[in-house]
């Protein structure tokens, strides 16, 4: 069972950076999709990022030059830069992982092809 834990959230004003981290201890990311999952109040969990087993990305269109999705193998952590933050920004934002999820999955970011997840880690931006 893997398990990850998020941190690296907290409270920025708009046009901060913050980055998040994803740690798996004890296991290597090296075989997984991997991605970010912002949930803001009262919506969906939505795919903005994934990074793929080989370490290609795709982003959703909304956040293409904002957020950066990146791992270290070798520290079992997952990484995403957010540039530029927004208030639309503010939302828990979750980590999770699938193993041998295609790389066409993976790009899309559907949250329910992905089977493990974190416990999340919180990012408000105030104007």
């Amino acid at each position: 069972q893997v398990q990850l834990v998020e941190s690296g959230g907290g409270s920025v004003q708009a046009g901060g950076s913050l980055r998040l981290f994803c740690a798996a201890p004890g296991y290597t990311y090296s075989s997984y999709c991997m991605g970010w999952f912002p949930q803001a109040p009262g919506k969906e969990r939505e795919g903005v990022v994934a990074i793929y087993s080989d370490g290609s990305t795709s982003s959703a269109d909304s956040v293409k030059g904002r957020f950066t999705i990146s791992k270290d193998n070798a520290k079992n952590t997952l990484y995403l830069q957010i540039r530029n933050l927004k208030p639309e920004d503010t939302a828990m934002y979750y980590c999770a992982a699938e193993e041998g999820l295609g790389h066409t999955y993976c790009s899309v970011g559907r949250p329910a092809d992905f089977g493990y997840w974190g416990q999340g880690t919180q990012v408000t931006v105030s104007s």
